[in-house]
């Protein structure tokens, strides 16, 4: 006779407990405990089939084949276009866009196969009058409404589409996963079940993901292991969008498409120059630089804004969400050790023309020159672009690619190039090995 054992399980997370508690010691959650029933007798699942390692030698190379998404900017960030096979996470904060893009790149994507677009947010008709508007509308597409896992891998089976879009995986419910759908244990159970099916059929699958308050993608950091990629579509400024990967197990994570938002869907954007730039017809205001910033495999000049006011009540803050505050803050104590400046009781704010999101160590120097603009009422030349990694030293490190920073910054007018000392170099831009060295060829 089989015996039964009682379990208490998380319905967030999937956790389990011998006994009842008020909150999961997992996630934290309260009152997420439910109790189940199980067989306590063990028993060997059976397998079925049989499995072959391969000589790594024998497998062909050729079958790991790329197809074009149609979107410049997408097969830039994803290094090339979708590899067959493969797993793509998409997040974003609602309402930016994400379900337009797929939806754009199921009319895009040259492929003759047929595709499966999968929402469990939206009904046929919404989908069918989006695609109206943005001219989607494509033979071999087809749609699914529903939110159950084995519907949808049941429509794939039947379809054998070439493209699966999921909008969204925290919508995909399994009984065998848990009782409420979005939590943790259901994201990594569906995420892992379709991943499956996409890679036994060399499918391409695309999921999209929700994201916290935060921005970060909701659910199990687990799933993001699963899938081959993991894209984050972000808002820059007004209609303009930020495309990034934060992993890619087939191309390089440093890569950026660009987008802007217009009436019939979401537009590329090849050069990005006329919107990361702010022209004008006399001096640059003080406070004001330009970067030249390596973003992949191009070079984007972006304006940097900086704004010193007094603290009040000798509480310093920094204001910046563009750039990390942190990084802000060191600048600007090397800033101040290096040149004599005082910002320990100013207030900074720093802002990006076009509201891009930087992390690029190049942009320090350009950092560092518009704060001593800003507190020294003193203006930037017009014609300068500068690029350059800071140390706590005050010393000016290379950075990558800073020949090709200097030559897409004179096609665009910046005659007077500014960077880091660099072996071997031409006369390619001026070089200073500090940065009171640099603040001494601006202003000289």
């Amino acid at each position: 006779m089989k015996k039964t054992a009682t379990l208490y399980r998380c319905s967030n997370c999937g956790h389990s407990e011998p006994k009842w508690l008020g909150r999961c010691p997992e996630c934290g959650q309260w009152n997420s405990l439910l109790e189940q029933t199980q067989s306590s007798r063990s028993k060997r699942p059976e397998i079925k089939g049989e499995s072959y390692s391969l000589p790594i030698k024998s497998i062909d190379p050729s079958s790991g084949t790329r197809i074009l998404s149609g979107n410049g900017e997408l097969d830039r960030v994803l290094g090339g276009g979708f590899m067959r096979g493969s797993a793509i996470l998409l997040g974003g904060e609602p309402g930016i866009g994400k379900s337009t893009l797929l939806l754009q790149l199921c009319a895009s994507i040259e492929s003759a196969g047929r595709l499966l677009y999968i929402s469990g947010e939206e009904s046929p008709a919404q989908i069918r009058m989006r695609a109206d508007r943005l001219g989607a509308l494509k033979e071999g597409l087809e749609v699914l409404c529903t939110s159950e896992l084995d519907k949808i891998i049941s429509a794939m089976d039947a379809v054998r589409p070439i493209l699966v879009v999921i909008d969204s995986i925290q919508t995909v419910y399994s009984p065998d996963a848990g009782i409420v759908p979005g939590s943790a244990n259901q994201v990594k159970y569906c995420t892992l079940e379709l991943t499956e099916w996409a890679k036994n059929h060399d499918a391409i699958i695309v999921f999209v993901a929700h994201v916290t308050k935060d921005g970060f993608i909701a659910g199990p950091k687990a799933a993001e292991h699963i899938v081959d990629a993991v894209l984050a579509f972000e808002q820059a400024e007004g209609e303009l969008r930020a495309l990034r990967a934060t992993k890619n197990r087939y191309g390089s994570t440093d890569e950026l498409g660009l987008y802007r938002m217009g009436p019939k869907g979401l537009e590329e954007i090849t050069d990005p120059t006329g919107i990361l730039l702010v022209r004008r017809a006399g001096e640059l205001p003080p406070g004001a630089a330009v970067a030249m910033v390596h973003e992949g495999s191009r070079i984007l000049l972006v304006e940097l804004q900086a704004l010193t006011v007094p603290a009040k009540a000798g509480l310093t803050r920094v204001y910046s969400d563009r750039v990390d505050a942190s990084r802000v803050a060191r600048i600007a104590a090397v800033l101040e050790k290096q040149t004599g400046i005082k910002l320990s009781d100013q207030d900074l704010y720093i802002n990006v023309a076009g509201g891009l999101r930087l992390t690029e160590p190049g942009i320090d120097l350009a950092l560092a020159a518009a704060l001593y603009s800003a507190r020294t009422n003193q203006s930037i030349p017009k014609d300068s672009a500068l690029s350059g990694e800071l140390s706590l030293s005050g010393e000016l490190r290379p950075v990558r690619q800073m020949a090709k920073r200097a030559k897409a910054a004179k096609a665009l007018g910046f005659t007077r190039t500014l960077g880091p000392v660099e072996q071997g170099a031409g006369k390619e831009w001026l070089q200073a090995p500090t940065l009171r060295a640099a603040i001494k060829i601006l202003w000289s």
